[in-house]
């Protein structure tokens, strides 16, 4: 996640325009198949796995968070804007909700059998991509699944590319950077998913879907 200075401006950016992003996000899932059947096989081998508690992290308005839940798993969602909180809460009253920081996730360690990064880690300036990253492999249980989707960019010469996002700067990323880093991070790269835009999308630009693993205990499968 961002550090306070860069948090502190993607916070009010978002907060200033929660209602809206809300009002254009609320239904996205619908006509987006591919972004359906990623997130059930995430679901899938979360569950596999036995723990069904995840973390939506960035979770805006909460409607991907919803749609876990429908999955059938256990999830809660944080973001760094209270104001997207409150919506998510006032949409799914079902559901756990709480203003965060990605850097600094208030769960235990190896709590969580998945976490979920959808577009979250595009605000992180690259410097400080690696401890957030050690954050997510940090509250996964030994086995749990990380899936992160991002916007496509960059070389092997230039990883992370700055463009200009509608709500406030962000990074796009070489995906094999990306991997790399995640093992790193103590999270080996399972599969991948490459989408090139579609003339009907509000997103004009190549967007992956990493799905990533912590190691399981010794001795397990």
């Amino acid at each position: 996640m961002p550090g306070h200075t860069t948090l502190g401006a993607t916070r009010e950016a978002y907060d200033a325009v929660a209602t809206t992003y809300a009002d254009l996000f609320r239904d996205e899932l619908r006509g987006r198949p591919l972004d359906r059947a990623v997130l059930s096989a995430f679901a899938e081998v979360v569950s596999a796995g036995g723990n069904d508690r995840v973390a939506d992290l960035g979770c805006g308005p909460g409607h991907v968070t919803a749609h876990l839940a429908e999955l059938g798993l256990a999830p809660s969602g944080v973001d760094a804007s209270p104001a997207m909180i409150t919506l998510a809460r006032q949409a799914h009253p079902h559901l756990r909700f709480d203003v965060g920081s990605m850097a600094a996730l208030d769960i235990a360690d190896g709590a969580l059998g998945g976490v979920l990064s959808r577009w979250s880690i595009i605000h992180t300036p690259p410097h400080e991509l690696a401890p957030v990253l050690a954050e997510f492999h940090r509250v996964l249980a030994p086995g749990g699944h990380l899936l992160v989707g991002f916007s496509a960019g960059g070389d092997a010469s230039h990883p992370a590319q700055v463009f200009d996002h509608a709500v406030a700067p962000a990074y796009r990323w070489w995906p094999d950077h990306l991997a790399a880093l995640l093992r790193t991070s103590g999270l080996a790269e399972v599969a991948r998913m490459v989408r090139e835009p579609q003339p009907t999308d509000r997103r004009q630009f190549r967007e992956v879907h990493l799905l990533a693993r912590k190691a399981p205990a010794a001795g397990g499968a």
